[in-house]
């Protein structure tokens, strides 16, 4: 009988920490996602030749591109309209990208 309690204590256990870590998770972007969005639809402009300041994840560190991706900081940017055609997932995604291989990240982006 107490073999019966202690297995049900451990699977419900299980089960919370199971389901509060996909809550935690569900925040954050996709970072391959991110790359691939942030080429298609920032790299043309945001680049050496471009028309927009270059950009790549290395360009800030992580804190720098916390504070650049505030709602706020939306408004300001030149390429607002383009950005606003992209849906909050994709804007996710692409700040996950630059955030994780930021400057500063354990592995920041080596190419641009």
């Amino acid at each position: 009988m107490m073999f019966k309690k202690l297995g049900f204590v451990l699977i419900s256990l299980t089960l919370v920490l199971g389901f509060s870590s996909l809550g935690f998770s569900a925040d954050s972007g996709n970072a391959r996602k991110g790359k691939y969005t942030f080429r298609k639809s920032c790299r043309s402009c945001h680049n050496d030749a471009g028309t927009a300041t270059s950009i790549s994840p290395d360009s800030k560190t992580q804190a720098q591109w916390t504070r650049q991706f505030k709602a706020s900081k939306y408004e300001k940017l030149t390429c607002k309209d383009e950005w606003a055609k992209l849906s909050e997932e994709d804007r996710q995604d692409i700040y996950t990208y630059l955030h994780k291989y930021a400057f500063d990240s354990p592995s920041p982006a080596k190419c641009k």
